[in-house]
């Protein structure tokens, strides 16, 4: 049975060191839980000891322009090669055989590297770390795992269902979206043609025909109209100012932190944009401590999937209370940014060291949830937009026709 080397803190807080003889890492994870310790480092006795950090920037001194793989390539690349292990065949060959096969740009020139560091005799996730770009800390994580492991087609077959899902994922909110994006361009199109061109048109015959005083909307139309068609330079560099001081804005740290907060509270797409978050939250970590990394690097590598600033904030927080020697579940209620159904999963998962388990059950309830909050969302934005365009059209009507029946009465 392999023997692994850990250090760990335990749930007074004290650090500790020691060896463990595990079928794997996840099993070794798992006794270190169940004995009350959480494992910060967790190495086979006979592998390498430097960190994906160390390995990360080691990588990024060497890294220089290199075609890049899409993640639905790469995904394909970790289920080939999940397949050509779980066949029996040697690292090499597998990779070699995949080389092959390879088609496209950036595929072939990946697999030259990886074979290339391989052969030199470098571990898997050392070559692929050092390509760069696809292999970020997710993927350098799980192949670090699936060299650690005693069988790494099971923990490439999961990092290929993870990547899968995510892209799964950012296809559904991306065509959640598409729609209600193209009717707001339509309706900004619209307006932007009736203020300039239809309206002053329209207005001309009643100017001539000695009208002094024109109704309220109207006027703002023609005012409005008249501005754009004399400062329109003024406007686009307006709108060009507006879009870099925003890139500008948005850069630093704490408007960042205020923006992607502020996010989380509009109604609906706040829903939607924690639901995500929570989602691949959860479905990485199972998936990670499944290949039995140890819970603070699970944390790390999870924390740059979520996008949004303030979880990824929260995250630092938890891995600062974890590493003190807390449950996980304590910070992550105390953040008050995760579903308590999470806080209560991790909470019993710990409690019976199990925790990768309770998290991929809990992934798939997460999942069906974040299908739920697409479906509202798409629901819910058209007829925001229905009345916004309703409300542009009532105006615009407004502007028209008072006039027209100021004229008659005039007439009449």
């Amino acid at each position: 049975m392999p023997t692994f080397e850990y250090e760990a803190i335990t749930t007074t807080g004290r650090a500790r060191r020691g060896s463990i003889s595990a079928a794997s890492r996840a099993d070794a994870t798992r006794q270190l839980l169940q004995r009350g310790e959480t494992a910060t480092s967790l190495v086979a006795a006979a592998s390498a000891r430097a960190s994906i950090s160390h390995t990360t920037g080691q990588s990024t001194s060497r890294r220089t322009r290199r075609p890049n793989m899409r993640k639905t390539e790469v995904a394909s690349l970790m289920r080939e090669l999940a397949t050509a292990l779980e066949a029996g065949l040697p690292l090499m060959q597998a990779l070699r055989t995949i080389r092959k096969q390879a088609s496209g740009h950036a595929a072939p020139v990946v697999l030259d590297h990886m074979i290339e560091r391989v052969e030199a005799g470098e571990s898997l996730h050392k070559a692929a770390v050092s390509y760069g770009p696809p292999f970020d800390d997710l993927i350098g994580g799980m192949l670090r795992a699936a060299d650690a492991s005693g069988d790494s087609s099971i923990v490439l077959h999961q990092l290929a269902d993870l990547l899968e899902r995510s892209i799964e994922l950012r296809r559904e909110i991306l065509g959640a979206v598409f729609y209600p994006l193209m009717v707001a361009v339509l309706i900004l199109c619209s307006a932007i043609i009736l203020v300039t061109v239809l309206i002053p048109r329209l207005m001309e015959p009643l100017m001539a025909a000695g009208m002094k005083q024109l109704p309220l909307p109207t006027q703002i139309l023609l005012d409005l109209a008249g501005f754009i068609a004399a400062w329109w330079i003024l406007c686009i560099a307006g709108i060009v100012g507006g879009v870099l001081f925003w890139k500008f804005w948005i850069a630093a740290p704490e408007n960042r932190l205020r923006w992607d907060t502020w996010k989380l509270k509009i109604p609906v797409l706040g829903q939607l944009l924690r639901d995500v978050a929570v989602a691949r939250f959860t479905r990485t970590m199972g998936t990670l401590a499944a290949a039995g990394l140890p819970l603070l690097d699970c944390l790390n590598i999870t924390r740059d999937t979520l996008v949004n600033t303030a979880m990824m904030r929260a995250i630092d927080d938890v891995h600062g209370q974890v590493t003190e020697g807390r449950p996980l579940a304590e910070p992550l209620e105390r953040s008050g940014l995760f579903p308590p159904l999470l806080v209560q999963v991790v909470n019993l998962g710990e409690r019976s060291g199990q925790l990768e388990k309770m998290l991929s059950h809990a992934a798939t309830a997460f999942d069906r949830q974040v299908n739920v909050s697409i479906k509202i969302f798409t629901k819910a934005f058209p007829p925001i937009l229905i009345i916004i365009m309703a409300s542009l059209g009532a105006f615009v009507l407004a502007a028209i026709l008072l006039p027209l029946l100021e004229l008659q009465n005039i007439a009449g």
